[in-house]
C-alpha cells in the first residue's frame, strides 16, 4: 500500500461508507445500553437471562484479567532485575553463554540467531529519543531528562530531539533550547526544533509535533551518512521517566529481531511519578490504567502503540513517520504500519516500566475535568475502526481476510466494551425488575448478580495489594495516615469505571456519530508537587 493510501481522509474526502464506520462503534454502544430497557419491556423473563449470561461472561474474564495482572507483574519484575548488559555481550558474541542461570529464552534466542542472523548487532544499534512538547517546561522535561542519562546504558549511543510547539510561545521555546544546551553533552547529538503552527491538514496536537521531530531528524541521519535502519526511535511523552534498564532491554530486543523495520517495542507505562499527590479518584484511574497496561503486556495479540512506544527510523520513513491528522497518533500508528506492511508487522511486549505522571492540576475541580478529557482522548481511538474497515476491507491489500477481520473485531469490540460494560454492570441487573416488579426471575436477578460481584471482590484485594507493591517512596512531606487513605479510595472505584470510563468512552463515540471531531489535542495538565509545594 502506497503512502498516499495510508492517509486518515480529510472531512472532506470521508464516503458515505467511511462514515458508517465513523458511526458504528457508537451506534452499538447505545444500542447495548438501550437493549435491557426495551426487551425489558417485552419480556422481562428473557432480558434477565441475557443480562445474568453477561454477568457470568464478565466474570470469567475478570477471572482471567486477575490472572494476568499476576503473572504480568511478576514477569515485569523479574526482568527488570536483569543485568542486560551480559546479555547483550553474549547476544554481540553469539555464544551460547554455559552459566546455569542464563534464562531458556535467552540461551533459544541466540540459537535462532545463529541459523537466521538478524538485521542488526547490539553495537550497531543507534537509539534516537524524540519527545514532543506543549506547555511542559523545565519543571516536567528535565527530570525526564535527567532520568535518560542516568540509565544503565551508554547515552552516548543516543541522539536526543526535543521537539517544541510555535504556538506555545517564546516562554517554552527559550526553556526547550536552553535544555538542549544543558544537557546536549550527554548525547551523541541534541536538536531543539520547533514545530510551526497552523501548518496543512494538521491537528493541533502531538501527532504532528512528534511528525515534525522525526523530520528534523532525518535530515542529521542524511548529514552524518547514518543508515535509518540502525536507528530505533522512542517517542516519549514529556512526564516520562524510563527505567535505568529500558534501553538495554530495548537494544537487546531489537538485535533480537530478525527485521525489526518491521516491527515496534511497547514497554509498560506505569502512572506513578506523582501518584501520592494525586487526588484519590486521578490515583485509583492511575493505578487501574498502569494494571491495565501490564495485563496487555501478557496478551501480544492485543498489543499497540501506547503512549510511550519505539520503533525503527526505516520503518518510520516507510509509513511517511506520524499522521499529523490524528489526536491518538500512537495507537493509529500500529494500524498505519500494519497496512504499510501488508500485515508484516508486530508489536513486540517490553517488560520494563516507564513512569508517567497521573493527572494532577492546580484545583481538584479543574484535576477532575483534566481528568475526563485524557480519557476521553484516548477513548478517541474509536476513530480507527472506520480506518480499519476501509483499508482492510475496500483498499486493494494482500493481508490475510481472517487477520484483519480478527483485528478489526476485536478494535470495535475493545471500544464498544469499553462504552458499555461499567454501566450494564452497574445498572442493568435492577431493570427487568423495574418494568416487571412481579415477575420471579426479574426478582431473583439482582440477588445472583450481587453474589457473583461479591466473588469478583477477590479481583479489587488482588488490585489493592499490587497498588501497594507498584508505590514510589512516600514523600517526607506526608504522614504516615497517608497510606490509610490509599486503601479507602478503593471504594471509589464504581465511580471511576462509570462517569470516567464509560462517559469518556461515549462521549468519544457520539462526536463520531455527530462528526464532531477532536481536532485538538489537550495536553494534559499534571502537575509535580514539591516539599515546599
Amino acid at each position: 500500500m502506497n503512502v498516499k493510501e495510508l492517509e486518515i481522509p480529510l472531512d472532506s474526502e470521508k464516503t458515505k461508507r467511511y462514515r458508517f464506520f465513523e458511526i458504528l462503534p457508537g451506534a452499538l454502544s447505545w444500542s447495548i445500553l438501550a437493549f435491557p430497557f426495551v426487551m425489558s419491556e417485552i419480556n422481562a423473563a428473557v432480558t434477565a437471562l441475557f443480562i445474568l449470561a453477561f454477568f457470568l461472561m464478565w466474570f470469567a474474564r475478570a477471572v482471567g484479567l486477575n490472572i494476568r495482572v499476576l503473572q504480568g507483574w511478576h514477569r515485569l519484575q523479574k526482568y527488570q532485575r536483569y543485568d542486560w548488559s551480559v546479555f547483550i555481550d553474549e547476544l554481540e558474541a553469539m555464544e551460547i553463554p554455559d552459566r546455569s542461570s542464563a534464562p531458556k529464552w535467552h540461551v533459544d534466542n541466540i540459537r535462532r540467531l545463529q541459523e537466521t542472523p538478524a538485521l542488526l548487532k547490539p553495537s550497531e544499534v543507534i537509539h534516537a529519543i524524540i519527545i514532543p512538547t506543549h506547555t511542559d517546561g523545565r519543571a516536567i522535561l528535565e527530570p525526564t531528562i535527567k532520568y535518560i542519562i542516568d540509565s544503565k546504558f551508554d547515552i552516548k549511543k543516543t541522539i536526543f530531539v526535543l521537539t517544541y510547539e510555535e504556538r506555545a510561545g517564546e516562554h517554552i521555546e527559550k526553556e526547550c533550547k536552553d535544555l538542549v544546551k544543558e544537557y546536549g553533552k550527554y548525547f551523541r547529538h541534541a536538536i531543539a526544533t520547533k514545530h510551526p503552527k497552523d501548518l496543512l491538514n494538521e491537528v493541533k496536537g502531538k501527532g504532528p509535533n512528534g511528525n515534525w521531530g522525526c523530520r528534523r531528524l532525518k535530515e542529521y541521519l542524511d548529514e552524518e551518512n547514518i543508515d535509518p535502519k540502525q536507528v530505533i526511535v522512542t517517542m516519549f511523552d514529556a512526564d516520562n521517566r524510563p527505567h535505568p534498564n529500558y534501553f538495554g532491554v530495548l537494544t537487546y530486543m531489537v538485535a533480537s529481531t530478525i527485521n525489526p523495520v518491521r516491527a515496534s517495542y511497547q514497554p509498560v507505562p506505569i502512572y506513578t511519578n506523582n501518584i501520592w499527590d494525586a487526588p484519590a479518584l486521578m490515583r485509583v484511574i492511575a493505578t487501574g490504567n498502569s494494571f491495565w497496561n501490564v495485563v496487555i503486556s501478557m496478551r501480544p495479540h492485543m498489543i499497540r502503540n501506547f503512549a510511550s512506544h519505539a520503533q525503527s527510523m526505516q520503518g518510520l520513513i516507510e509509513t511517511d513517520y506520524l499522521s499529523a491528522r490524528t489526536v491518538v497518533e500512537d495507537g493509529h500508528q500500529f494500524w498505519r504500519s500494519y497496512f504499510a506492511f501488508e500485515g508484516k508487522y508486530d508489536v513486540y511486549p517490553m517488560y520494563v516500566s516507564v513512569f508517567q505522571d497521573a493527572v494532577l492540576a492546580p484545583t481538584y475541580r479543574k484535576t477532575i475535568k483534566e481528568q475526563f478529557i485524557q480519557l476521553r482522548r484516548w477513548a478517541y481511538g474509536a476513530s480507527d475502526v472506520a480506518y480499519v474497515a476501509e483499508k482492510g476491507f475496500f483498499t486493494k491489500n494482500k493481508i490475510s481476510k481472517v487477520d484483519v477481520t480478527f483485528k478489526f473485531l476485536r478494535l470495535l469490540e475493545g471500544h464498544v466494551s469499553w462504552a458499555t460494560a461499567p454501566l450494564i454492570l452497574a445498572l442493568a441487573a435492577f431493570i427487568p425488575l423495574l418494568f416487571n416488579p412481579d415477575d420471579y426471575v426479574a426478582n431473583q436477578l439482582p440477588i445472583l448478580v450481587s453474589r457473583i460481584q461479591t466473588v469478583a471482590m477477590i479481583g479489587i484485594f488482588i488490585t489493592l495489594f499490587l497498588s501497594f507493591k507498584v508505590l514510589p517512596p512516600k514523600p517526607k512531606r506526608y504522614k504516615a495516615h497517608r497510606n490509610i487513605f490509599m486503601v479507602l479510595q478503593w471504594v471509589l472505584l464504581p465511580i471511576t469505571t462509570i462517569v470516567f470510563s464509560s462517559f469518556a468512552a461515549l462521549n468519544s463515540q457520539t462526536r463520531l456519530i455527530f462528526k464532531r471531531y477532536l481536532n485538538t489535542f489537550d495536553a494534559t495538565i499534571k502537575h509535580v508537587k514539591t516539599d515546599n509545594d
